[in-house]
């Protein structure tokens, strides 16, 4: 049996097992509230399946190798998503930015260093 473009399964026996779903506008490992971007950029930042484990302890290894498995089956598909979504984020982040340009500022002030060759 061939898997859906939308998810990937893996069928022993009786039970089928579903790695990642597309729900809330965005893509998760199934059933919990790792989102696959997470994974992904994780993926995309050379870590291992084991490290990516370790960082998400709530999902097994093979919950993490089977949202790469996923990934890379759907690239086209989940790439396109990524890039929206960034885009999204920028325009918010733009929005937000020119709603209050002065709090910005003062972020921006306060991270940057403190000169204290004049002591």
């Amino acid at each position: 049996m061939r898997p859906s473009p939308r998810q990937l399964t893996r069928e022993d026996n009786t039970m089928n097992t579903t790695y990642a779903e597309k729900r809330d506008n965005g893509y998760w490992v199934a059933g919990t509230r790792v989102s696959l971007d997470s994974i992904v950029y994780a993926y995309w930042g050379g870590q291992t399946a084991e490290s990516i484990a370790q960082s998400f302890p709530v999902l097994t290894h093979e919950q993490v190798y089977g949202a790469i498995l996923f990934y890379l089956a759907n690239r086209r598909e989940v790439d396109t998503y990524l890039q929206n979504a960034k885009a999204e984020f920028e325009v918010m982040r733009q929005t937000a930015h020119n709603a209050d340009p002065m709090f910005y500022q003062k972020l921006a002030d306060a991270h940057r260093p403190i000169d204290t060759s004049h002591q």
